[in-house]
């Protein structure tokens, strides 16, 4: 992707290492005691890892309740500086592709975008959510508006996924933008209410459609995106790339690769074909209009 002559957002910290403790013990055990508080307060793209690791679905909220815990602070450690490292350096002009891509289509719909924070950490920190471990992979966190990475999520996206590159990479991000665009406008909000009132399998239904829309979202960055110069930033085969890479994290996909039979009723991501299918869509309509996956056949 073309975003090299970017200049890095400033809606960036850095809380470094074991800032504000984790889990004992660590391990699956910890893991698992940590989903229904995952599921219950976090959105992201990352949740996934844990369905591979540790068969998720079986143990999935499906949830969106963002009430209890109490937020953590904002400060970050002083000694640690953003965007000093190469992935950091990308996520930072990836998130001010996002800014710029989502700040005139707020203004030319009359509004204001008001941008999220990307926080990066290393293996654990604690944020508005609860703590957050890097098996948890990026998330988004409603209770403070922060995006919560540990850049070694793109060693396991590559490694452990086959979705690697650096579309792939984007892609993450501009997922967990998704999930702060859905938050500025509502829909978290709304889902949330919807599943207090739904079944576990309905909930989960929910949340996938949570998902899509992020995913298209995703596309509308994408199909905006471009560099100082004004170009498009997708390359020859980024898209493809992208397109990769939401097939790798679809709940089917990661279900027969942690060795189970895919159950649609667990899902909460979606399949690998809606994955793809709504990405597209957002690349190839370019409108946030044609991202209404609760008002659409999915």
């Amino acid at each position: 992707m073309r975003l090299d002559d970017l200049d890095p957002s400033k809606n960036v910290r850095d809380l470094g290492t074991g800032s504000g403790g984790g889990f004992g013990g660590g391990g699956l055990g910890g893991l698992i005691g940590l989903l229904p508080m995952l599921l219950g307060r976090k959105m992201g793209i990352g949740t996934i890892v844990i369905l591979a690791i540790v068969g998720y679905f079986v143990f999935s909220g499906g949830g969106l309740g963002l009430t209890g815990g109490t937020p953590a602070s904002q400060s970050g450690n002083g000694d640690n500086v953003a965007c000093d490292t190469a992935a950091e350096a990308f996520s930072c002009k990836v998130l001010a592709s996002t800014e710029q891509v989502w700040g005139t289509i707020f203004q030319n719909n009359g509004s204001r975008y008001q941008p999220t924070v990307l926080t990066f950490y290393d293996r654990s920190a604690q944020s508005g959510c609860g703590a957050a471990q890097s098996a948890m992979g990026p998330f988004y966190c409603p209770t403070d508006s922060n995006i919560y990475l540990d850049t070694a999520f793109y060693d396991e996206l590559s490694s452990r996924m086959g979705a690697g590159g650096d579309t792939a990479q984007a892609y993450v991000i501009a997922h967990e933008v998704g999930h702060h665009i859905q938050d500025l406008t509502g829909v978290l909000d709304q889902a949330r209410g919807m599943q207090a009132r739904a079944s576990q399998a309905e909930g989960n239904a929910i949340q996938v459609r949570v998902e899509l829309q992020a995913d298209c979202y995703a596309g509308v960055w994408v199909a905006h995106a471009k560099d100082a110069q004004g170009r498009a930033a997708v390359e020859p085969g980024d898209v493809e790339e992208g397109l990769r890479a939401a097939h790798q994290i679809g709940d089917d996909t990661l279900m027969k690769s942690a060795g189970q039979n895919p159950v649609e009723s667990m899902f909460t991501h979606g399949s690998s074909q809606q994955r793809m299918t709504w990405l597209k869509r957002g690349i190839e309509t370019g409108d946030p209009a044609q991202c209404d996956t609760f008002n659409a056949t999915i």
